[in-house]
């Protein structure tokens, strides 16, 4: 009975310490002293490395296509029910590496060279009906104004006034319809309409070259993100052409969804947090934004999405560190982040869920409505998770003829 009563108490500590808010105090550190504590080696980019990995995940993709496509149709009918959902997943996740690597070509983390970085960023990301310009924009945009409720570019929460996030869908059925539009279509409709993003004045989208997220300097590479798109699609038009529109679905088509909801899947959880706090105006600065942000064990897929899961936090410190040296990074200025650094271990599946029903919506903390800072709140906490935060301050038709082939 003791030995179980202490456990629980480990349990509970160990669950406190996860849900506890990352202080809001201006930092004591500066970014300076944290460059200081990264060993000299993590900050170079080295053309070699960063091409074995990009080579290494063509090559597990290819392979992937070529399984498929020879032996999947010589598979018993029953079994492509199993076999064809098998392969978009592990083909989704492949893809998700190669457009990593498209991110860090984005951020000028690949090679010395920028016009090279750029080059191969805007055909992977074009292949992936991503426009690369137009997100390395943007997204330089997040780095610079990383939860500031008033600037930040994507993942923007939510007030208690918006009712429809606050009241309507805030229930177990309403969570789950929006986990599953979101997981599906919140990829491309980010690009085309700006969900997530930051409100305008104007028509604000990636692929709309005068569109207000970009400044004039930027257009002319905005028309060329377009044009890549164009190529692409057109190129996925000739081989549905040859082929069939069915078969490009069961080969690209699906696994893209499923990398489109990995995209979505962790880039929701570096950024929905119980613990991490948001900040207008009066009291955003940079270096406390950036470390707003989470970093967690996804296992395998850590390796798989070259780390941008379990090193974000460096990640959004310092953009241009290669993805094989964010880990390192991370474990050098862990000691002098301290609790400004928030880890969460929580099984990933069981951590998306409680994010999405906890983090509905953000305010400031009762008394503090002029503080600045802003948590998530959720007008449905269950009891313990409450006490916790109080306690520390038309695919079906494809997919059938897929299973034909």
């Amino acid at each position: 009975m003791g030995a179980g009563g202490r456990m629980n108490d480990a349990i509970s500590s160990s669950k406190d310490e996860v849900l506890k808010r990352v202080p809001t105090e201006k930092t004591p550190f500066e970014i300076s002293d944290l460059k200081k504590a990264i060993p000299p080696h993590c900050f170079k980019r080295s053309l070699a490395t960063s091409s074995y990995y990009l080579l290494r995940d063509i090559a597990i993709c290819y392979t992937f296509y070529h399984l498929a496509s020879n032996y999947i149709p010589l598979v018993p009918k029953p079994l492509r029910y199993i076999v064809w959902p098998l392969y978009w997943f592990c083909q989704g996740t492949s893809f998700m590496g190669i457009w990593s690597i498209g991110h860090d070509l984005g951020h000028h983390a690949f090679s010395e060279y920028e016009w090279l970085d750029d080059t191969l960023g805007f055909i992977l990301h074009s292949s992936f009906l991503t426009p690369y310009f137009s997100f390395k924009y943007s997204h330089r945009s997040h780095h610079a104004h990383t939860n500031s409720m008033e600037y930040d570019e994507v993942w923007i929460p939510k007030r208690k006034a918006d009712t429809l996030y606050s009241e309507v869908l805030n229930n177990p059925i309403g969570n789950l319809i929006m986990t599953v539009i979101r997981l599906l279509l919140s990829f491309p409709m980010y690009f085309t309409f700006n969900i997530h993003g930051r409100p305008y004045d104007g028509f604000a989208s990636h692929f709309y070259p005068q569109s207000p997220i970009f400044n004039d300097s930027e257009r002319k590479q905005i028309w060329l993100s377009d044009a890549g798109i164009v190529a692409a699609v057109y190129g996925l038009y000739k081989i549905a052409s040859a082929t069939s529109a069915s078969w490009l679905f069961c080969i690209y088509g699906a696994p893209l969804l499923v990398m489109n909801a990995h995209f979505i899947f962790f880039t929701f959880l570096h950024h929905s947090h119980p613990s991490i706090a948001h900040y207008d105006k009066r009291e955003w600065d940079w270096i406390r934004g950036a470390l707003s942000t989470i970093d967690r064990d996804y296992g395998i897929f850590n390796t798989i999405f070259h780390d941008v899961t379990n090193a974000h936090v460096v990640h959004h410190l310092i953009s241009t560190i290669p993805h094989y040296h964010t880990v390192e990074a991370t474990k050098a200025i862990k000691p002098i982040l301290g609790d400004y650094y928030k880890y969460d271990d929580t099984p990933i599946l069981k951590a998306f869920w409680r994010e999405t029903k906890e983090c509905i919506f953000v305010e400031p903390d009762e008394g503090a409505e002029n503080s600045g800072v802003y948590w998530f709140r959720s007008l449905l906490f269950s009891p313990e998770f409450s006490s916790s935060v109080q306690a520390s301050p038309s695919p079906t038709l494809q997919m059938d003829l897929c299973f034909q082939m």
